[in-house]
């Protein structure tokens, strides 16, 4: 004799709360930057940010499927992540902030692979394109990193939907 189990879907968490739950987990910050085919480069604010694995080194960012510049990402063959000092705040605001030029007044150099590389950051990472899907509401890139380098300093931390700072 056989029993049915049960198939019914869970009811789904609340947004709120799922939201307000994951501001739990303390992540760096990142601003994802990128040229577009007339080489101007576009970039925004992104705490989705992780590794995958190490062979081959292969990182994972999550794009909201709304963000005006996702297409900028979804047609290039290359991408940066740029991990923000503690200093850099500001740089996460206003690349956070919808506007046409996020480069305004922001000091940055061309990476190896064309990117652009953000001053004074704690890290950066360039990457190729290896793997785009949607889950859910997101676009989730997955990046060969081609070249990374970093330097010593302290990271720009969000915990609890603000900034914060490591103990000293």
């Amino acid at each position: 004799m056989s029993s049915k189990t049960d198939q019914r879907r869970p009811a789904p968490v609340d947004p709120l709360l799922y939201r307000q739950t994951c501001a739990r987990f303390a992540t760096g910050i990142t601003v994802v930057t990128v040229v577009d085919g007339e080489g101007r480069p576009h970039g925004m604010t992104v705490n989705s940010f992780s590794s995958v694995s190490l062979d081959p080194p292969l990182i994972l960012v999550s794009i909201d499927l709304r963000n005006a510049i996702l297409g900028h990402f979804l047609s290039t063959r290359n991408f940066a992540i740029n991990i923000l000092a503690e200093n850099q705040q500001h740089l996460s605001r206003q690349f956070s902030v919808p506007s046409e030029n996020r480069f305004r007044g922001v000091d940055w150099q061309s990476g190896e692979l064309g990117v652009p590389l953000l001053d004074g950051v704690l890290a950066h990472l360039e990457c190729a394109v290896a793997n785009t899907f949607e889950a859910g509401d997101h676009s989730v890139l997955i990046g060969e990193v081609r070249f990374a380098a970093y330097r010593e300093g302290r990271p720009l931390v969000y915990f609890g939907s603000s900034y914060n700072e490591l103990a000293q």
